[in-house]
């Protein structure tokens, strides 16, 4: 069975919008790579000291054979040196792991299908 990580930005630290509406959307998303058998996780991070140690240790946990970075993280222009930290950290903890990227919520499986 195929692996993939998916990295987003945390709902909690975007200001004004609805962070149920979402965690659940991102929740959806993420439940669409069971249905096509995939073992998808995500880990959601913010842009503070805890980068390194959190996606680590997602990174670390298991064999990823696909890593999706969200929009989120890719396209805001101030997220632009934790996008670099996380594809270092990728490199560094996950060597053997594609990189996918995907357009926003809803085509993470697209996105890692494209590098399965």
């Amino acid at each position: 069975m195929s692996s993939v990580l998916v990295i987003g930005y945390d709902p909690q630290a975007i200001p004004g919008i609805d962070v149920q509406a979402l965690r659940g959307a991102l929740e959806a998303d993420l439940a669409r790579f069971a249905e096509h058998g995939i073992d998808a996780a995500m880990t959601t991070v913010v842009l503070d000291g805890t980068v390194e140690s959190t996606l680590g240790a997602s990174l670390t946990a298991r064999h990823w054979d696909v890593v999706v970075v969200g929009a989120g993280i890719r396209k805001a222009e101030p997220l632009l040196p934790l996008f670099e930290q996380i594809v270092n950290l990728i490199h560094r903890h996950a060597p053997d792991a594609a990189i996918a990227f995907n357009t926003g919520v809803g085509d993470s499986l697209e996105a890692a299908r494209r590098r399965l």
